[in-house]
């Protein structure tokens, strides 16, 4: 029993990233998705949390966000947190005022996310912003009559809320990935989007190498955790494995 507890008391922590977001967050898993590369990438060195909410904006993502991270050790083992959010609340509000968020609400929802996460101890050179990616217009709308519905978003619009989404980032010293201006620089970004809105396997590659640029600093210095197999002393397993 003594060397149970003893074995538990030096229980693991592995260092974690969380990704927060919409649906853009919450799909990064699915093969070849932006998460998925980032947890390949970050395998025995950093778990890769995916808290990703399919449809919500800012104003639920600010209610929610102390059920998801508190204060407590875990905190001091949180690398980065990505809050990932804008394709929603940029929504039209005459065709879509449920998830559609005013612009200066919007950005200070934003702002409220990042000094709660500062109040439980993840400083603000661990938290980074992403816009939301451009509305591919004639796409998006294929997919709005398909159920009936006018085009209810607007890429001018989006870009006024990625504008003031990498203005937070200034004002409050964050990271930033402005996705709207990044993917636009290539003139035709459809290849980016599944479906005028969403990311394609070519949208998850982008922003995965955008965001690794960000997170390599963060998370060069983490140690490979626990032996590699060869490097395990088989005789006495428990030495190579416990430290002891």
């Amino acid at each position: 029993m003594a060397a149970e507890a003893g074995v538990r008391g030096r229980l693991l922590r592995w260092p974690r990233v969380v990704l927060f977001g919409d649906s853009i967050t919450q799909h990064c898993f699915q093969d070849k998705g932006w998460g998925a590369t980032l947890a390949e990438r970050l395998v025995r060195k950093c778990d890769v949390v995916n808290r990703g909410f399919s449809g919500y904006n800012t104003r639920w993502a600010k209610v929610i966000l102390p059920r998801l991270i508190g204060k407590s050790a875990s905190a001091e083992s949180t690398v980065a947190v990505t809050i990932f959010f804008g394709a929603n609340d940029s929504a039209l509000k005459d065709l879509n005022p449920k998830q559609h968020i005013p612009l200066e609400e919007y950005a200070a929802n934003l702002k409220s996310m990042v000094q709660y996460l500062k109040s439980v101890d993840i400083t603000e050179d661990r938290i980074i912003l992403i816009t939301p990616p451009p509305l591919q217009e004639s796409a998006w709308e294929k997919e709005c009559l398909a159920k009936g519905d006018k085009l209810n978003r607007r890429n001018s619009t989006t870009g006024e809320y990625a504008k003031a989404c990498v203005q937070v980032a200034k004002d409050c010293g964050t990271g930033v990935v402005d996705l709207w201006t990044l993917m636009q620089k290539n003139q035709d970004f459809s290849c980016y989007l599944s479906d005028g809105l969403h990311l394609s396997p070519e949208g998850n590659n982008f922003l995965a190498a955008q965001l690794w640029e960000c997170l390599e600093k963060k998370v060069s210095a983490l140690p490979f955790l626990l032996p590699y197999w060869r490097d395990v002393d088989t005789a006495k397993p428990e030495v190579s494995l416990l430290g002891e």
